[in-house]
């Protein structure tokens, strides 16, 4: 059985979708499962051992019809038995048709329900403490009689890239005896991303609960931002975080976070990530982003996540998505830290 699944865009879908090629192979280990992401995704998935290739799409092949069509050709050729579309747009739409496969999988959509052999709908609360975002997936392979169990993502990392990293970590003054926080002090967009003054309060607050040592994930471009973060925390809690410490690419930051003690902020793909890693986490939530799909294996313990809606719900109720997201900002000043520290620091005592 030849396998294609489609998962564009965004790193935290594309490692949480890889669930699906683990499931397919214990149940059918002679399988062949292809993945067609974006080729700027690749460093989630790569190494994965239940992924037997890749098959790379960009915006440029997108969106430029020729190439497209060029690339839906060489789909059609491969002969594959089943697609699962998991993204569910436009260009998966067409990459799932043009594909000629017997069986084809995607979520719900009353308009193109007609493409596909087998359609399901997102369930709006989640069974177990994997999430929605787990569970939706998992949904998809119901085709395929693959037994009813939970899959965690994993990131594959080799022994050089863990060693190599901690090699940096002990260059750049840091003791791995001693607690080390990953800090996801900004998120992928200024309206999932905490307001720095009160994100500088909790990194305080985790300095003076543990005499931790703080690491900030960030890229070269958000450098400015996380100097105002930085700025904005006692001159103390200055002193443990190396601010100059970060992951050059995701591989890295792989590598270096998973000798991190806990990673604590914003919700994404980060976030995603250190789960994937085994590490445990704290996340904070934007008010606008469904807690319920992306609280993955919150156990009150290993994984806390904490939420606007946690202790205000009136704010939301019956307001839409849109609503929600247009009043990102006046929600976030609606959640000072005062609701976060305490669970926070009961977080913190198992370290």
């Amino acid at each position: 059985m030849k396998v294609l699944i489609i998962q564009q865009k965004m790193i935290g879908d594309v490692l949480t979708s890889s669930i699906l090629f683990e499931a397919l192979k214990e149940t059918y280990p002679d399988s062949e499962l292809h993945y067609c992401i974006n080729s700027h995704t690749l460093p989630v998935v790569e190494n994965n051992p239940f992924i037997d290739e890749f098959v790379f799409i960009n915006t440029e092949i997108e969106s430029n019809n020729r190439m497209f069509y060029k690339f839906l050709k060489s789909i059609k050729k491969a002969k594959y038995d089943a697609v699962i579309d998991v993204y569910s747009k436009i260009s998966s739409n067409l990459i799932s048709r043009f594909s000629k496969a017997n069986i084809k999988i995607s979520k719900y959509k009353p308009y193109t329900a007609y493409l596909y052999t087998h359609t399901f709908k997102d369930s709006k609360e989640p069974k177990t403490n994997a999430g929605l975002a787990i569970e939706n997936r998992l949904q998809l392979l119901k085709p395929f009689n693959v037994p009813a169990k939970i899959y965690r993502p994993k990131i594959y990392l080799t022994q050089n890239e863990i060693d190599k990293a901690q090699d940096l970590l002990a260059q750049s003054g840091i003791d791995l005896k001693k607690p080390l926080f990953m800090i996801g002090v900004l998120g992928s967009g200024p309206n999932k991303t905490y307001p720095l003054p009160h994100m500088a309060d909790l990194i305080d607050t985790i300095v003076a609960e543990t005499n931790g040592q703080v690491l900030f994930n960030y890229i070269p471009s958000q450098e400015t931002e996380a100097i105002i973060a930085y700025n904005f925390c006692q001159k103390e809690t200055r002193r443990h975080i190396y601010f100059k410490v970060y992951g050059k690419s995701l591989r890295e930051f792989f590598a270096i976070t998973k000798h991190c003690t806990a990673f604590i902020g914003n919700e994404g793909g980060a976030t995603n990530m250190a789960k994937a890693l085994g590490i445990p986490t704290f996340t904070i939530f934007s008010p606008w982003i469904m807690k319920e799909a992306w609280n993955m294996f919150d156990d009150g313990k290993q994984n806390v996540s904490i939420h606007l809606k946690d202790f205000k719900p009136n704010l939301f109720n019956g307001k839409s998505k849109k609503e929600v997201k247009n009043k990102a900002y006046t929600l976030y000043e609606q959640f000072p830290p005062k609701y976060i520290i305490p669970s926070l620091k009961k977080f913190l005592k198992q370290f």
